[in-house]
């Protein structure tokens, strides 16, 4: 069957509901093929149009990686009211339980999308991890009260038998991505839907939502990869859309195990997830070849340099001071931004989503020295800033074509 007419993105509205829809002819049909009112040689089935000098580039055949599996994953979802503030968090912390041990096992902070694209909101969770029987819950006395009285009478609402017998877990646990981050001293976290595509490190005790995909490396390398034009492009190519807004939705499976990484800097390469700090603090993949560590070297340096500018812009320490708990401190759980007095309105606009609304200057060379350190892990010296971004898809489309008839073969 054959599209032949699309309106790839509109409004629609009925009864009240505010959504964006796609509208699709398909069949057989002998006449002109139109894209949103425009005629075109040929519409591919992800609603972008053929074009003749891009005969390549039909991201629909783009494939999933075995070499990147196992990296990428969705946080938990609690469907439930087990988050709470963080003043409730921190006393807790400071109770004793009769089993011996600290509330920090099962308290937790936690993120959602908006901690990452907005700013963070303390709020923490109570987590009993993934088979924690109730006759051990119980034993973390403050905690399970607190679930007793907020979740229980919620999740005997629902339909699904598992979640009302064991209602003080989380509706998914994600014992794989648990696994992962247990190798890490901390983790790329990027909105699964958000208007730019962002990546920000946090500390491996913190828990992250279902609405954030959580990425088990803590080399700066990877950061500078995922962070690069040319994932960027690829993301917004291979994402769905989801909203009014019309935000780009990023995904383990679509959007990540599809993406090409550089030639010996794949997920699978990097699989051991040891690193090597370098001078001045930037971290690589540890036990690379010396062809590939030159190249892995530039680019975390890049990205190391990006984030700190980021971080000191959205926190500055004329206005910011970091601090924690004793509590805290024992835990392992890293420090919080509390505004100094004075500064609690500016620092509210200090967002990384208002960050790139500006897009000032140092941030455009930031990326762009980043991009060129990438670009050159490719392979692509004449991958300019320049370059069609048509280009740069076919480019990886092509190279994740090649390897996965290497994996197939």
């Amino acid at each position: 069957m054959t599209i032949f007419d699309a309106w790839s993105d509109q409004p629609w509205f009925n009864d009240g509901a505010a959504v964006r829809v796609s509208l699709v002819c398909f069949g057989r049909h002998d006449g002109p093929v139109r894209l949103d009112g425009r005629e075109v040689p040929a519409i591919h089935a992800d609603l972008t149009a053929a074009q003749e000098a891009q005969a390549g580039l039909d991201l629909t055949r783009a494939a999933v990686l075995a070499e990147n599996r196992a990296t990428a994953f969705v946080g938990t979802s609690k469907k439930a009211s087990f988050d709470l503030p963080g003043h409730i968090a921190r006393r807790w912390l400071a109770l004793p339980n009769p089993n011996g041990q600290p509330n920090w096992h099962v308290v937790k902070p936690w993120i959602n999308a908006s901690d990452l694209a907005r700013r963070p909101s303390d709020t923490w969770i109570v987590d009993f991890g993934v088979a924690t029987s109730e006759q051990d819950a119980m034993l973390y006395e403050a905690p399970y009260a607190y679930v007793e009285q907020h979740v229980k009478p919620e999740k005997l609402q629902v339909r699904a038998e598992h979640e009302r017998r064991h209602w003080w877990l989380h509706a998914r646990t994600a014992p794989e991505m648990r696994r992962a981050l247990e190798k890490v001293a901390r983790y790329l976290a990027t909105p699964i839907v958000a208007k730019y595509r962002l990546f920000v490190w946090q500390h491996r005790a913190v828990l992250p939502s279902h609405a954030v995909c959580v990425i088990a490396r803590a080399d700066d390398t990877t950061f500078g990869i995922l962070h690069s034009r040319f994932h960027e492009l690829w993301s917004l190519r291979l994402c769905t859309w989801l909203g009014v807004g019309n935000d780009p939705r990023y995904t383990p499976t679509t959007t990540f195990e599809t993406f090409p990484f550089p030639p010996g800097l794949t997920p699978a390469d990097t699989a051991h997830q040891r690193t090597e700090a370098l001078a001045g603090g930037a971290r690589i993949p540890a036990d690379l070849p010396p062809a590939v560590r030159v190249h892995a070297e530039a680019i975390a340096r890049a990205a190391h340099r990006l984030n700190a500018l980021r971080e000191a812009w959205l926190n500055p320490p004329e206005w910011v001071d970091w601090q924690r708990t004793p509590e805290e401190e024992a835990a392992g759980f890293p420090p919080r931004p509390v505004p100094k007095p004075g500064f609690a309105a500016q620092l509210k606009a200090r967002t990384l989503t208002a960050l790139y609304n500006q897009r000032p200057a140092w941030l455009e060379q930031a990326h762009a020295a980043l991009d060129t350190a990438v670009a050159a892990a490719y392979g692509w010296a004449d991958a300019a800033p320049a370059m069609r971004d048509e280009d740069i898809l076919t480019r990886l489309l092509a190279l994740n074509r090649a390897r996965a008839g290497e994996q197939a073969a």
